[in-house]
């Protein structure tokens, strides 16, 4: 185990898609594989992934032998119901902070990752930022997980915390690396798949 972990949210069923997310493939690759492999490239470990709809699928399509694969039963609840059960397996496992990342986001590559594992802070919240915007990924240390969890409802995840403790969030520019433009639609992926902004 390394001093961060990282946890990859990709349970959603993604209604707007047409199907879960975590089983869009991209360049020939499944988003969830992709995210996973993300994380640990970027330095942490071990890297928990939480699945939810279609999860027995993605299981059999994916190759995640070396992250820790946990279902979240509760997937359709929301991004928090996940966030939670992430959140609880990594403090069972005794990790001290872990960087929180969305399975549908694959503009973000591990040199993001990277940045905020290595970001010097003393502050218990680090978030990615993209033209002055908070975003994802997010590095949380285990001291605020119970509050983070606690604050996680519905398709709100770590958000509703650090919007309620901005005084305890650090904001790390990433414009240079990437950009976390979500995949909701069909129409998200085309653009992806043809290289549109």
């Amino acid at each position: 185990m390394t001093d961060c972990a990282g946890l990859l949210l990709a349970a959603g069923e993604g209604k707007r898609l047409g199907g879960p997310k975590a089983l869009v493939e991209v360049d020939g690759e499944l988003l969830v594989d992709r995210a996973a492999r993300m994380l640990a490239d970027g330095g942490c470990a071990p890297v928990v992934v939480v699945l939810g709809a279609a999860a027995p699928e993605v299981t059999a399509r994916a190759g995640l032998a070396d992250a820790i694969v946990v279902v979240n039963d509760g997937w359709s609840q929301g991004m928090g119901s996940s966030l939670r059960v992430g959140l609880t397996v990594l403090a069972e496992l005794g990790a001290g902070s872990a960087v929180v990342a969305l399975v549908d986001q694959p503009r973000i590559g591990s040199d993001v990752v990277r940045r905020l594992v290595s970001h010097p802070s003393a502050r218990p919240a680090v978030a990615a930022a993209y033209d002055g915007r908070q975003g994802n990924p997010v590095r949380l240390h285990a001291s605020v997980w119970p509050d983070v969890a606690a604050a996680a409802e519905g398709d709100v995840g770590a958000r509703a915390w650090m919007r309620a403790h901005p005084h305890k969030v650090e904001v790390v520019a990433c414009d240079d690396l990437g950009v976390d433009d979500d995949i909701d639609t069909a129409e998200d992926l085309a653009r992806l798949v043809e290289g549109q902004p």
